[in-house]
């Protein structure tokens, strides 16, 4: 990998490369350049994770003509396609290198092997939602249960927003989340269930599954779950997956003649 990125740096097929560098003790983002490649030696994969795609993107809009490297996993290339398509990279001055973030060992819910969620308590299991729940599984449950489920965990959020500051794939200029007209501004807890459900719609066409939102949460609330849903809604609807390819999000293309094919829905779904 050290070699690797050398060889970018040098041949100047990147001006910078992100990667983590280990600062006592602590793997932090860090950019390498042409003219502290002795830092190189200090260079780390992982298993930290940030968001390297976000930080790229920040550069190249402060220095478009920047050529930026950065490791990348599986949900990192997802997520660079959907910054793409929202005309925040430009993907012609971006290397990367791949890494398997998926070792042998399989997981019983993850898709990625860094995603793996702590088992969840006999408390939270009995009035909340389980984090290493599938969507699938929480269907059975009566509208009323599902919505006392949901409360329960959007009831501990403290409104510290980590879960949209940490996401590759938001960048707008202006959040939905300090829209006075949407959100209270400095009411604690933040109102059930519309913060979160707000930030759900959201990401429909754009959650890339990265898993960054849950891992940043310090509430433990089960957001890669939320998300999993509603990028199942828009696969279903939409026969659109987030990152597949450069496409643009359905939800991008408005207008009065627009009309759209849905997929029928089971008649079950539809009564609930």
């Amino acid at each position: 990998m050290k070699e690797q990125v050398r060889d970018l740096l040098e041949n100047h097929r990147v001006d910078v490369f992100l990667a983590y560098k280990d600062l006592d003790g602590h793997q932090i983002p860090w950019a390498f350049d042409r003219d502290n490649l002795d830092e190189l030696e200090d260079l780390e994969v992982g298993p930290a994770r940030y968001p390297l795609d976000k930080l790229a993107a920040r550069l190249a809009g402060a220095k478009p003509e920047l050529k930026i490297g950065l490791i990348a996993r599986d949900c990192n290339h997802r997520a660079l396609k959907v910054m793409a398509a929202g005309h925040q990279l430009d993907l012609d001055k971006v290397e990367t290198i791949s890494l398997a973030c998926c070792p042998s060992k399989l997981q019983d819910h993850a898709a990625c092997s860094y995603l793996e969620p702590e088992p969840a308590g006999a408390y939270k299991k009995s009035v909340g939602v389980d984090n290493r729940a599938d969507p699938q599984e929480l269907e059975p449950l009566r509208p009323k249960e599902r919505l006392a489920r949901w409360s329960y965990e959007f009831e501990k959020c403290i409104k510290c927003y980590g879960c949209r500051n940490i996401c590759p794939v938001c960048y707008c200029q202006e959040c939905s989340l300090e829209h006075p007209d949407l959100i209270s501004p400095g009411r604690l807890p933040p109102e059930t269930p519309i913060f979160h459900l707000t930030r759900a719609v959201h990401m429909a066409g754009r959650c890339v599954d990265c898993g960054l939102c849950e891992e940043a949460c310090p509430m433990d609330i089960p957001l890669r779950l939320l998300y999993r849903e509603v990028n199942r809604i828009v696969l279903r609807l939409f026969d659109f997956q987030a990152g597949a390819d450069l496409s643009q999000s359905p939800f991008n293309f408005l207008g009065d003649k627009m009309t759209l094919e849905l997929k029928p829905i089971e008649a079950d779904q539809e009564a609930r």
